[in-house]
């Protein structure tokens, strides 16, 4: 009896150990499910904005002067004197170089000479032709000593009309002697010095003239935008941006002023001319830049920070952010991309919050700890 009231003790103790056991393995569980609840995860998040953006085709341009002349003599001499300083700004009709100017007044003057001997001959001529016409009508002079008389009064009146041509010609070569600039611009190194002797057969540039205000910017872009160009701009006008090389720095805004009336078979692009006021001289001829042509704009469309969109096996898509601070894994369409800026075509709405940063430790339905919001202030450019 003892043995078996013994026993039976021993069976309660151990159940009731058994269950201490169970319920304090099932504390420390629970604890520890509740300990291990992963913190909200620290994003920086972002606003989809409505705004307007413009379409663009980017190419590579060189500016050129709006007008380019190479300064050349057109008469033989020595210069005597250079009237500019090299790189400055000229008119039209500035002077530039003098060349040695006495032997064309002298010849000026021989030409002038000439002519008043010969209009002397011509008005004797004349006076005897009139005498023998009034001989001829009393029949006291014959028909052949008048005919004669008025072919010599023509030849003096050839011979006057020449010695007038010959007063314009060295007229004309003694004010080639003052070489003056053909244009408005800005003149370039001096390539001839004064003293040194100029022949109009050499073909020699003295100085070069670039006129900078306005300048053209010729470019180039692939043939396939060429029927969109054509098209909107028989409709307006269209910008033209430059940038510098570094694509970042807007260097002067202008205007579409010639599509090219042949495609480059060998290279598939079409050249364009856009031209700049240039104003404040920040395009230089010979300068490389890089070129938008302002196509169309996109009015009112949904963008974001580029890095919002990310890629998966169903496309582009945007975490975005629901009112109780989760995300929501949401496919997107995007239009175009381009600054920094992604416009979305489907997907989202403006005003529509987003993970712009830290989106690749979300995943759906993620807790999230949002700083922010950031939104763009800037209306982006973006090719199409």
């Amino acid at each position: 009896m003892k043995k078996t009231i013994l026993g039976a003790a021993a069976t309660i103790i151990a159940a009731v150990g058994c269950i201490a056991v169970w319920h304090l393995i099932a504390t420390r569980s629970s604890t520890g499910q509740q300990g291990s609840t992963p913190p909200p995860i620290p994003v920086t998040s972002g606003e989809a904005v409505s705004e307007s953006v413009p379409v663009f085709v980017s190419g590579l341009g060189t500016v050129q002067g709006y007008m380019n002349v190479a300064v050349k003599t057109r008469v033989d001499g020595q210069i005597t004197n250079a009237s500019f300083v090299e790189g400055q700004d000229v008119k039209a009709g500035d002077p530039l170089f003098q060349i040695d100017p006495r032997p064309f007044e002298a010849a000026l003057q021989q030409a002038q000479a000439n002519k008043r001997k010969d209009e002397a001959q011509l008005e004797a001529a004349q006076l005897v032709l009139n005498r023998y016409a009034k001989l001829l009508a009393s029949r006291t002079q014959t028909q052949e000593v008048y005919d004669n008389q008025k072919a010599t009064v023509g030849q003096l009146q050839a011979a006057v009309a020449a010695d007038q041509a010959a007063t314009d010609m060295a007229k004309l070569n003694l004010d080639y002697a003052q070489i003056r600039s053909p244009i408005d611009g800005r003149t370039g190194a001096r390539l001839v010095d004064p003293g040194n002797i100029v022949q109009a057969s050499q073909n020699t540039p003295l100085v070069t003239i670039a006129q900078i205000k306005p300048v053209f910017v010729s470019f180039t872009v692939p043939q396939e935008f060429v029927d969109q160009i054509r098209q909107n701009e028989a409709k307006q006008q269209l910008d033209v941006i430059a940038y510098a090389s570094d694509d970042k720095t807007q260097l002067s805004e202008g205007k579409l002023t010639l599509i090219d009336n042949l495609i480059d078979v060998a290279t598939g692009t079409i050249r364009l001319k856009a031209t700049f006021g240039n104003a404040d001289e920040r395009l230089w001829p010979g300068e490389f830049v890089s070129v938008r042509l302002i196509v169309s704009t996109r009015q009112d469309v949904v963008t974001v920070p580029a890095q919002t969109v990310l890629q998966g096996p169903d496309g582009a898509y945007v975490y975005a952010i629901k009112p109780d601070e989760t995300v929501e894994r949401r496919s997107v369409v995007v239009a175009a991309t381009q600054d920094g800026r992604a416009v979305i075509q489907e997907g989202l709405n403006a005003g529509d919050r987003v993970v712009v940063d830290g989106q690749y430790r979300l995943t759906d339905g993620a807790k999230i700890a949002p700083t922010g919001p950031r939104t763009a202030t800037t209306t982006a450019e973006v090719h199409r």
